[in-house]
């Protein structure tokens, strides 16, 4: 049983930053951030491979996004910096064995942890 746990989110006024946590109950898998804007689909944020060497990012979030792990915690980051408005969602961490950018080949998946961004 894969158990993902989320935290970090929160209110931060537009061109703020914000980090994400997501601890896992198991190692050695790839790791992934979706999001959820309200009436939305869930869509694709940043994911990063089990050994780090390989990560992807959604085009909406590049060069502001960065996703990281602490292997030895069994913990992946997500820093988001100038943020926007638009960024506003629930913020979900997915876990699967191989890396992947699509949200329907991942089966592990966390409760979520609000991001609102104001402006």
């Amino acid at each position: 049983q894969v158990r993902l746990v989320e935290s970090g989110g929160g209110l931060v006024q537009a061109g703020g930053s914000l980090r994400l946590s997501c601890v896992s109950s198991v190692s050695r898998y790839a790791m992934a951030w979706f999001r959820q804007a309200p009436g939305k689909e869930r869509d694709f944020v940043a994911a990063i491979s089990w050994s780090g060497d390989s990560t992807y990012y959604g085009d909406a979030v590049k060069g502001r996004f960065t996703i990281s792990r602490d292997k030895a915690r069994n913990t992946v980051y997500l820093q988001m910096s100038s943020l926007k408005p638009e960024d506003t969602a629930v913020y979900y961490c997915a876990a699967r064995v191989t890396i992947s950018t699509r949200r329907d080949d991942y089966s592990y998946w966390g409760q979520g942890t609000q991001v609102t961004v104001s402006s």
